[in-house]
């Protein structure tokens, strides 16, 4: 997933565009009343810069008299006397209003009163300063693809590709398209390969619980996409997913360490107490210090280089 996991996820407002006779701070306006009820990030991003943007930042909730969230496409309110809309180019083509488009790099929000198009916003995310590192320390791992799923547009999506670079790009997918792009990955993998997806938001708890391994970036992830995923990242950094792949390679082997060397202590014990060499403190040995043994060797798990 791109937005949270490899981007900040922390949004702002760098570009309003009205058109027509409507102003900024018109325009600014109805974007924050149709996204006042939304918990999404740029729905709060576009309220926020309505605060700071307009001298008249008073929303009173009550004018709204109905919501509607559309999923993967916007908003949809009964304001005063008229029906705002603000979604992505999605939601314009589905409502057959003619708008703008526009060809900036970020999420662009379009905005239309009673299915004429007043404006669009111009909405940017910062690229994560570690997520360049995080690619590539997972290709130095062996990680042969990489995979950006994504609602974002086409445009913006490859240019964080780009930056970061990832393998390759899946953009402008609706929450279930995500699942059905997985699926598609999945069944192109090998008898052995295995399939990660990493991701924060509600709308990536269905993808990573059909990903062989999910991990949420715990930080600003969403509960659903906690509860859904196999591993939990307690920060953001997606540097710390290559750490995690680490402790568990280290993990397995010295598993395996302490599965052979209990078994093999065991069995020259059995051999020896059949030749009847073997006396009780031997035993003991090979239960309680086989025991300490193997609690030592996996203390080293502790100690991993990032």
């Amino acid at each position: 997933d791109k937005t949270g996991t490899l981007t900040e996820g922390s949004f702002e407002v760098t570009k309003i565009t009205p058109y027509g006779f409507i102003t900024e701070d018109m325009l600014m306006e109805y974007a924050a009343y149709a996204e006042i009820y939304s918990n999404h990030p740029i729905a709060k991003s576009i309220v926020e810069s309505y605060k700071k943007i307009s001298t008249k930042a008073i929303i009173d909730k009550s004018r709204i008299k109905s919501y509607e969230e559309i999923p993967g496409k916007g908003v949809k309110i009964y304001f005063g006397d008229r029906y705002i809309y603000a979604g992505n180019y999605k939601l314009m083509e589905e409502l057959e209003i003619k708008y703008v488009k526009s060809n900036e790099v970020g999420t662009i929000i379009y905005v239309a009163v009673n299915n004429n198009f007043v404006g669009s916003l111009v909405i940017s995310d910062r690229i994560k300063n570690t997520s360049p590192r995080a690619i590539a320390k997972l290709k130095e791992l062996g990680i042969k693809k990489t995979v950006m799923l994504t609602g974002d547009n086409k445009t913006i999506a490859e240019y964080v590709a780009k930056v970061i670079s990832i393998d390759e790009v899946r953009a402008e997918l609706m929450p279930h398209e995500k699942v059905s792009e997985v699926e598609k990955i999945y069944n192109g993998l090998s008898k052995k390969g295995r399939l990660v997806f990493v991701g924060d938001g509600i709308n990536d708890a269905p993808v990573l619980a059909r990903a062989d391994i999910g991990i949420a970036m715990g930080g600003i992830g969403s509960d659903a996409a906690i509860e859904a995923s196999d591993v939990v990242i307690m920060t953001d950094d997606p540097e710390k997913i290559s750490t995690s792949i680490k402790i568990a390679r280290k993990t397995q082997k010295i598993v395996v360490q302490n599965i052979i060397f209990s078994l093999l202590i065991k069995a020259i014990v059995l051999v020896l107490t059949a030749l009847g060499i073997t006396n009780m403190w031997m035993a003991v040995f090979a239960d309680v210090g086989v025991t300490i043994i193997a609690v030592l060797n996996a203390m080293r798990a502790m100690k991993m280089e990032e």
